[in-house]
């Protein structure tokens, strides 16, 4: 995870499953700063895991790419995201997004039953529809050619403004023709 430390970005998530994250066969890097309670949650959480948990409290914007662009799996559990660029950054890195299903995270992440998404969604507001989530996305992983078609995908993807400038070009021109 890259994000400001704070509920809005799901870390009252991160803290309820903490003890089950470092149950399972994977390394939680975390990378930012914000709220206090969850900056030394996090921080007591990685002292006791040293091997599975690393945090660093700070902002910075070259270890975040070098994190998304290194990891297999980045975390967006918000509570809401109008926008969202963490996961187009992720999609064009090959990096799978876990993101809850809201706002633009829900537009650009596309999660299909039976392979053929870009990512992972979850809808319900709790730790445990992250976690279930998480595992899908870690049952995935291990199908090394199921993984690698979600990365192409992602990385496949078009999010330029391209498109949409066409577009409003396009609606524009029929705008002018109808009013001569």
């Amino acid at each position: 995870m890259v994000s400001r430390f704070a509920t809005q970005k799901g870390f009252d998530f991160i803290v309820d499953i903490m003890d089950r994250l470092v149950e399972e066969d994977m390394v939680l890097v975390i990378l930012g700063n914000g709220e206090e309670y969850y900056e030394r949650l996090l921080l007591e959480m990685a002292a006791r895991h040293p091997a599975k948990v690393k945090v660093q409290v700070k902002f910075d914007n070259v270890m975040a790419h070098k994190i998304e662009a290194g990891v297999d799996i980045f975390l967006m559990p918000s509570r809401y995201e109008p926008g969202g660029l963490n996961q187009i950054y992720s999609l064009k890195y090959g990096t799978v997004p876990v993101v809850r299903a809201t706002g633009g995270l829900a537009d650009t992440i596309d999660e299909q039953p039976n392979g053929g998404g870009n990512g992972f969604k979850f809808w319900g507001y709790s730790a445990w529809a992250l976690m279930d989530a998480l595992r899908r996305a870690m049952s995935t992983f291990r199908n090394k050619q199921e993984w690698t078609g979600m990365m192409k995908r992602g990385m496949a993807q078009d999010f330029s403004w391209d498109k949409p400038a066409a577009e409003y070009a396009r609606v524009y021109e029929r705008v002018i023709q109808n009013r001569s």
